[in-house]
């Protein structure tokens, strides 16, 4: 039974952040829609709208809310609830996860009422902070206590470092 729910917790894991992924990719379309001329723009931002609410309340709130179910069950059938250190960090990885996707639902909020907050740009860079959090969960989960904090602390800084710089460069070549 516990391979069964260890595999429907990483499907959910991974179609949420599929979502997570992809709704910030929409929702940077969606403000550069604000540029173009009508009615391009109202074309363009109706069906962006349509894709963003069916994205977000079909797949990505569904997967979140299962990958919530499956966790706690994961961790009680192969851990009894016991925390190792690497679980603990984890964790805390993974609440700054969940802080991270309410902030994508204010945003899916705003740009439903037509509230565009923050550039192309900033949604850019918003959108590598999933990265940075799968980076680290799976990280932790794969490698566990064979990895040395320092060192996966360090190279955390440095894709960080990594993807800001390419996040930088890509900006330019756009201009």
């Amino acid at each position: 039974m516990s391979p069964y729910i260890l595999a429907l917790h990483i499907i959910f894991i991974v179609t949420w952040f599929a979502g997570m992924f992809y709704i910030v990719r929409l929702f940077i379309y969606n403000t550069e829609a604000n540029d173009k001329p009508e009615p391009e723009r109202s074309i363009l931002q109706k069906q962006f709208g349509i894709m963003i609410r069916r994205l977000w309340m079909g797949i990505t709130w569904p997967s979140a809310i299962l990958t919530l179910i499956f966790g706690p069950w994961v961790w009680y059938l192969f851990y009894r609830f016991n925390l190792p250190d690497w679980l603990l960090v984890k964790l805390c990885f993974v609440v700054g996860l969940y802080a991270y996707f309410l902030t994508l639902q204010a945003i899916y909020k705003q740009q439903s009422r037509g509230i565009f907050k923050y550039s192309s740009q900033k949604l850019r860079i918003w959108n590598e902070v999933a990265t940075i959090f799968l980076i680290a969960i799976v990280m932790l989960v794969v490698v566990k206590n064979s990895m040395s904090w320092l060192w996966g602390i360090v190279g955390l800084l440095l894709f960080v470092i990594l993807l800001m710089s390419a996040i930088k460069i890509y900006k330019l070549l756009r201009k």
